[in-house]
């Protein structure tokens, strides 16, 4: 496919970025992410080779060795990553979910112990929010924290929370009481991957990816005071400062990966000949793909104005911003993938051509961190103000 043309949008040093990123991605490619998941292994050399030249930390303050960039050079490094068809999941979690929320709100000894680490690749950490009982309702999480004496005792289970098993710490959503209201408020903790009474159980996923997922039971779990990310009372803030990076970097995921099967279909309508002309020449063909381009570019530039609206300040535009554009490229992403597989026909499904495993993979972007009716809830009442439903 032709090079991603966004001048107009993203400044030279952007650009520059998106080319290095690509050229590393291209290195490693579709067949070592099929290897490292064939393996049982994890991206071990990328995830080093990322960090090493400055990427995985783009969006952290320099002062603790990062970039000092923002969402939108991450999100670049993690497009093109996929683009290239080895994208990295736990960059959505851990430099873009906790290293935001650190850097953001952590106490000043929290950036020490985990920003360089964040940025350097050396650290890794995982983020619990879901719950079997909540889903998407974080108002019913019931994973709670009381104090005793200056500790946090932790209780609850979270699900489907990515790459525990090489994380040196979860960043846990809980719930604390009010002093002064009595409710229950969220609340965001630091918890060891060693740390007493914290179990983790693999779910099995039809999802091939090297990042398992897992469900988490914090059974008491004991933690000191700073533990607690920033202060007690912002919790709400803290937690959607997060999520919005999460919903950029996850639509960052479904744009690479979209690109890269309509990558593999363009090529393949290009030299596959059935009859007189390459079947690419057919509209039956060529208006699909067509289509598929046209999506995935739209995304992107949602995805551009979220992460330029979020790197500036401005948290409300960016969360309406940051779920329209998960939402546009999760869609974009699956029908993609769909025509991709579709235009190969049986060549679509073989492992050869490596575009089946993307028809579950494809799905994650429309599924997680949020559904697309959930988003289309936010929009129908925060964007249009039609009355709530739930």
């Amino acid at each position: 496919m032709s090079t991603v043309r966004t001048a107009a949008l993203e400044t030279e040093e952007h650009q520059a970025l998106r080319a290095a990123v690509a050229a590393l991605g291209k290195r490693y490619g579709r067949d070592y992410m099929t290897t490292v998941i064939r393996e049982g292994s994890h991206t071990r050399e990328l995830w080093a080779e990322a960090a090493k030249l400055g990427y995985l930390g783009v969006n952290l303050p320099e002062e603790y060795g990062g970039g000092g960039g923002g969402m939108a050079e991450l999100s670049i490094v993690l497009e093109e990553l996929g683009a290239a068809g080895s994208p990295l999941l736990m960059m959505i979690v851990s430099p873009a979910i906790c290293g935001t929320v650190i850097a953001r709100f952590g106490t000043d000894e929290q950036k020490r112990q985990w920003l360089p680490g964040l940025a350097d690749g050396t650290l890794t950490m995982a983020f619990g929010i879901t719950e079997p009982d909540a889903g998407s309702n974080s108002h019913r999480i019931t994973t709670t924290a009381r104090r005793d004496g200056t500790d946090w005792v932790l209780t609850g289970r979270k699900v489907f929370v990515s790459g525990v098993d090489i994380a040196d710490a979860t960043l846990i959503v809980g719930r604390t009481e009010d002093a002064r209201s009595g409710k229950l408020k969220p609340c965001l903790f630091i918890v060891p991957r060693d740390a007493e009474g914290f179990g983790r159980n693999a779910i099995d996923m039809e999802l091939h990816a090297p990042e398992k997922q897992f469900e988490l039971v914090l059974d008491d779990v004991r933690l000191p005071a700073d533990a607690l990310v920033g202060d007690e009372d912002a919790g709400l803030l803290q937690l959607f400062a997060g999520l919005n990076p999460e919903r950029i970097m996850t639509a960052a995921f479904g744009i690479g990966m979209g690109r890269f099967a309509l990558g593999r279909a363009v090529e393949y309508a290009r030299t596959r000949q059935v009859w007189k002309d390459p079947i690419g020449a057919h509209q039956a063909i060529a208006h699909p793909l067509a289509t598929a381009h046209i999506d995935l570019e739209l995304s992107r530039l949602m995805m551009q104005k979220a992460a330029r609206l979020y790197d500036e300040g401005d948290d409300i535009g960016a969360g309406e911003a940051a779920n329209m554009a998960k939402y546009a490229a999760g869609e974009a992403c699956v029908k993609a993938v769909d025509q991709a597989v579709h235009t190969l026909g049986g060549n679509g499904l073989t492992r050869e051509y490596g575009l089946a495993s993307l028809i579950t993979a494809s799905r994650v972007a429309r599924i997680a961190p949020v559904s697309r009716e959930m988003i289309l809830n936010y929009v129908s009442h925060q964007s249009l103000g039609l009355p709530k439903s739930y």
